[in-house]
């Protein structure tokens, strides 16, 4: 009897859970897409409930579970003498405790999963692990280099290693580890807090403020704070204190901020300084990660590589990566960040019981809940009018082309961060005010946030010079003048564009109204952004689509196959 693996990512952030059953991964979902709290940290009830539904099973038929940390792992971090110097003994006890007390929780943690699963074999997966197998595992690549880049696994920060599809699964070898506190999330996640937003969340708004500053005023903080090894990086104490995981610790020192600026209070004003630390740091980032990169080249000596954790989010970094770390091809997989470790974790256990490749994997990136054939109504809510458009592709692009501001939720829930055309919000990049009109009335962001472009796969060349695919939105991009002449919307600050690369294999229907839309506007590019806003995460039910387009200010919602308006009662 084949195993059925359940993975999980739960108690930390972005819970999730993955199933292989059959020998296919029947699914990967996020709990925030179904609970609607963003970033939840809670047991992936529903995630967990809706992937049984899926394939047929119940609690008693999972074999495996497979959770995304090991806790012994963890103990390492607990030996304080390696940190009995001037610069970290005022830190080395309470870290080493701290490490501790994660260490029985994760094992406390482990143990509450079987109490749901009563014949299950229970599992911890090393974190890096997870991450390696599921950014290779989702790439179409035979052999890589992986390169994984976060904030703390267990006490791994950074790892590489080679990676090869066989018949009897997936290989990892030649593993190289750096550990805490090197850590380059870390230090991003501390200078995102300082800067007034989320640590965890918001380093997105940090890598986008960087375009407005000029990172010459502190550059030479972080070249000290960040300092380039030959083998990796090492964060320096005297800016970045040695982490203990407790929120009564700052991740700043003292130093740091009188060097720099104030901590920015959320909602105060975005001043220069602000501006001119961030682009310190992304710049200081960019040239950790292409070392990193060109490293791992030298260590692996493979052409490919594919990268995961959640620096891997850092579009702009992956940019650099893609034009100067010298391979033939880069791939980040759609869910980078520790959700998509729940689909590491199940692959690594079912490859304990079962030599075989898991199918559905690869290359795959629409795995959550979907809703076909649902049947609105002409009144879906009150104050809402919906009908059946009889070519739904060609009315959306045409109110596209009129410079409307759609929804669009169809076919099944992506996995990870991005929208990637079917739960997106779209609009004409034609348009000069779009991007004030998203950021204000729609999500409800700060003005300087960019939005994203996706383009027919191939008209990519004309538009954007990164010169490989980027079918998950994963890389800044140079762009083409024809690109600053006509679609100036999707090009941010500094030049670049995180594009999404479409063919038609990959989503029909969006691809179809990428076709209507350029046969009515000449141009094969859209905005396309995540259907929610500003605090909530991608909606991934048809509710949750109707309360986006009640609360912000889309024009209309297609919601499968559904035209949906407000209209004054």
């Amino acid at each position: 009897m084949k195993p059925v693996v359940l993975g999980l990512c739960s108690g930390t952030h972005d819970s999730a859970a993955a199933l292989i059953a059959d020998g296919r991964l029947v699914g990967l979902v996020e709990e925030e897409r179904l609970s609607g709290v963003k970033h939840t940290k809670a047991y992936p009830a529903a995630a967990i409930d809706w992937l049984l539904d899926t394939a047929g099973l119940g609690p008693g038929d999972i074999s495996d579970v497979a959770y995304n940390f090991t806790p012994r792992l963890y103990l390492p971090g607990a030996w304080p003498l390696a940190h009995l110097r001037p610069a970290t003994i005022s830190r080395a006890v309470p870290r080493a405790r701290s490490f501790l007390t994660v260490a029985r929780r994760a094992a406390q943690r482990l143990h509450q999963f079987g109490q749901h699963f009563p014949h299950a074999q229970l599992h911890g997966v090393e974190h890096h692990r997870a991450h390696s197998l599921y950014a290779f595992g989702a790439s179409s690549s035979e052999e890589a280099a992986v390169l994984v880049v976060d904030s703390l696994g267990e006490t791994a920060t950074t790892s590489a290693c080679s990676a090869r599809r066989t018949p009897t699964g997936i290989t990892l070898h030649g593993r190289w580890s750096l550990h805490d506190p090197a850590s380059l999330g870390y230090a991003y996640g501390a200078v995102t807090e300082h800067l007034g937003w989320r640590r965890g969340d918001e380093e997105g708004t940090v890598m986008a403020l960087a375009a407005l500053g000029d990172p010459a005023r502190f550059r030479g903080l972080f070249a000290q704070a960040i300092r380039l090894t030959e083998g990796a990086f090492a964060l320096d104490p005297s800016w970045f204190p040695l982490r203990v995981i407790s929120s009564r610790y700052p991740r700043l020192s003292r130093q740091f901020t009188a060097t720099t600026c104030p901590p920015r209070a959320q909602g105060d004003g975005v001043e220069q300084v602000h501006a001119d630390l961030a682009a310190a740091l992304q710049e200081r980032t960019e040239q950790v990660m292409v070392h990193l990169a060109r490293r791992t080249r030298h260590r692996t000596r493979q052409r490919a590589l594919c990268v995961g954790g959640g620096v891997a989010l850092n579009c702009v970094s992956l940019g650099r990566i893609v034009a100067d770390a010298g391979y033939d091809e880069v791939f980040v997989p759609p869910s980078p960040g520790d959700a998509g470790t729940a689909a590491g974790a199940a692959l690594s256990v079912w490859q304990q019981h079962t030599p075989s490749l898991v199918e559905e994997m690869r290359d795959a990136c629409y795995l959550g809940p979907s809703f076909a054939g649902l049947d609105l109504g002409k009144r879906p809510r009150p104050g809402m009018r919906a009908h059946r458009p009889a070519d739904p592709a060609r009315h959306l692009a045409t109110a596209l082309a009129r410079g409307k501001i759609v929804g669009l939720f169809q076919g099944a829930l992506e996995a990870g961060p991005r929208a990637l055309g079917n739960r997106s919000i779209l609009a004409s990049p034609l348009r000069p005010d779009v991007v004030a009109r998203l950021n204000a009335r729609v999500k409800f962001r700060e003005p300087f946030r960019p939005f994203a472009p996706v383009v027919l796969a191939d008209k990519t060349a004309d538009y954007f010079t990164l010169g490989q695919a980027a079918p998950y939105m994963s890389f800044a991009s140079e762009v083409t003048a024809l690109a600053r002449e006509t679609i100036p919307a999707v090009v941010h600050a500094n030049g670049l564009a995180r594009v999404q690369t479409l063919t038609p294999q990959r989503n029909p229907f969006l691809d179809a109204v990428l076709r209507s839309f350029q046969e009515l506007t000449g141009t094969p590019v859209l905005i396309n952004t995540s259907l929610n806003i500003k605090g909530k995460p991608i909606c991934g039910t048809p509710d949750q689509a109707l309360d986006c387009l009640a609360e912000s200010g889309i024009d209309a919602l297609m919601l499968e196959g559904w035209w949906v308006q407000e209209v004054k009662e």
